[in-house]
């Protein structure tokens, strides 16, 4: 690395943070994120946990949710100190060129189209336990339904709607869960780390690893928070080999540099807050779930399989609450499962329109032709050009088209997500283990991880890559553990 590479790497201005209560304007990406966050790992695995175990796994939940915090705000951190993308840092690794935007694209691109394809087909079993119609009908309705609302505004729109559905939810499973409530003092158990006579790591393992958001969840929250211009508008520089232009004015006015470093400060504050309000949000959901299970699905010795989850928790509410209890928890579920497919086509495509800008560099973005001469191949590649038309484009094709085929293909949700889930496990130690090398080697010292934060980042790294052999070697070899 050379001198000048190593210097610290920070945005050249940033704009003064909000204070007081304008700050709940700019809590969106966290909302956003929640509701990613809780669809197919909250809605199919924590109700049957909840009912094979009650809460006595209460506290690896918790310790989860802690690391997905530090995780998600450190990925954010990048974000808001230099104005870049979390794709951008990774492109600036040693080593190879663009070596990590290949390790994360690639398999991506995969998991996305399984995932959105999966989740779609268990919102439409869901919806086929009261609503007349089938399956097909209503998984192509969300995708295409969420793909336009997503293509035809920009990220203000998209925030304002998952941001509802965020309230909805924890409204509505929060209700539900307090119906049938069973004291603190049955709870306060599960808060002791323990290990019961019945552990089970084969069944825990898909709950434990998809607890809240997955490897691609992580780093979407770099983007929402770049969308909303934490800190500033992000200064694009995809294709770029040389290093930022403020690296002068770093070593020549100390007392500007210092003046806007205090500025960063303050906005990491305002995003750590944001990143709080989606792993509490997205907390209260899950712990919901697990109420749910415990109180309506143990007592009756079931444990469902799939969608069977939905179907056995509205018929049992629907015995506490009557008809009301019934719509109540399947609509809870559908925007669960509905807002992650919304918030899933907004996050995929901008990670995929991004890694394509940094490895296509200048040739999206070619000389203009001589004059008088008109080049259709080149006004198409400086149309892809442009961000957000390329992220229309993975719109339509990997998360709308291509999922579309997958679901006709295979048809069973569970089938088609634990390929997604595979690349999920796998991928998050991945993205731990590069954000924390990239926040504490590329930025200023007094904006790097804190000593708090860098621990639990090694420990969520470890953690993940732990569920991650152990779900590989179980999923793809037949491991009996």
């Amino acid at each position: 690395m050379t001198q000048t590479q190593a210097r610290p790497d920070v945005r050249s201005g940033t704009p003064k943070p909000p204070s007081g209560w304008t700050q709940l304007k700019w809590y969106g990406p966290g909302l956003m994120w929640m509701i990613s966050s809780v669809g197919s790992g909250s809605v199919l695995f924590t109700p049957r946990v909840g009912s094979r175990y009650g809460y006595e796994y209460l506290w690896a939940l918790l310790i989860v949710i802690l690391f997905m915090w530090v995780m998600i705000r450190e990925v954010g951190r990048y974000t808001v100190v230099t104005g870049k993308t979390i794709l951008d840092g990774y492109r600036d690794l040693p080593g190879p060129k663009n070596w990590a935007i290949w390790l994360i694209f690639l398999p991506q691109v995969v998991a996305a189209v399984v995932t959105i394809a999966g989740i779609a087909a268990l919102v439409g079993s869901a919806l086929m336990l009261a609503l007349p119609g089938n399956q097909a009908v209503y998984a192509v309705a969300i995708i295409l339904l969420s793909s336009v609302l997503v293509v035809s505004g920009r990220y203000s729109k998209v925030e304002k709607a998952t941001s509802v559905m965020a309230g909805v939810l924890i409204l509505a499973v929060g209700a539900a869960a307090i119906q049938v409530f069973p004291g603190v003092g049955e709870i306060a158990g599960g808060l002791v780390p323990g290990i019961g006579d019945d552990f089970d790591i084969e069944f825990l393992l898909p709950w434990l690893g998809f607890i809240l958001a997955g490897a691609a969840g992580i780093m979407w929250f770099s983007y929402w928070v770049a969308a909303r211009e934490y800190g500033g508008p992000v200064e694009d520089s995809a294709g770029a080999d040389q290093p930022p232009d403020n690296l002068g004015d770093y070593d020549n006015d100390e007392d500007f540099q210092q003046r806007r470093r205090d500025r960063l400060q303050r906005w990491m504050r305002v995003m750590s807050t944001t990143a709080i309000v989606g792993v509490v949000g997205g907390g209260l959901v899950i712990v919901a779930f697990m109420v749910l299970g415990a109180e309506l699905l143990q007592p009756e010795g079931i444990v469902p399989e799939g969608i069977a989850v939905a179907e056995d928790l509205t018929r049992l509410l629907s015995e506490v609450w009557g008809e009301f209890g019934y719509w109540l928890l399947l609509v809870s579920i559908v925007i669960a499962l509905g807002g992650t497919i919304v918030a899933n086509q907004d996050g995929w495509p901008r990670t995929f329109a991004d890694a394509t800008l940094i490895l296509a560099g200048d040739r999206l973005n070619p000389e203009p032709s001589p004059e008088g001469h008109r080049d259709e191949r080149l006004q198409w590649r400086r149309w892809l050009g442009d961000r957000d038309n390329m992220k229309n484009f993975y719109v339509i094709v990997t998360v709308t088209v291509l999922p579309l085929v997958v679901f006709f293909v295979v048809r069973d949700p569970v089938d088609i997500l634990e390929v997604g889930g595979i690349v999920a496990a796998i991928h998050t130690p991945v993205i731990v283990g590069l954000t924390l090398y990239l926040n504490k080697t590329k930025l200023p010292e007094d904006l790097q991880p804190g000593w708090l934060a860098t621990p639990i980042m090694v420990l969520s790294g470890l953690f993940f890559t732990a569920v991650a052999v152990l779900y590989f070697m179980i999923e793809r070899f037949g491991m009996d553990l």
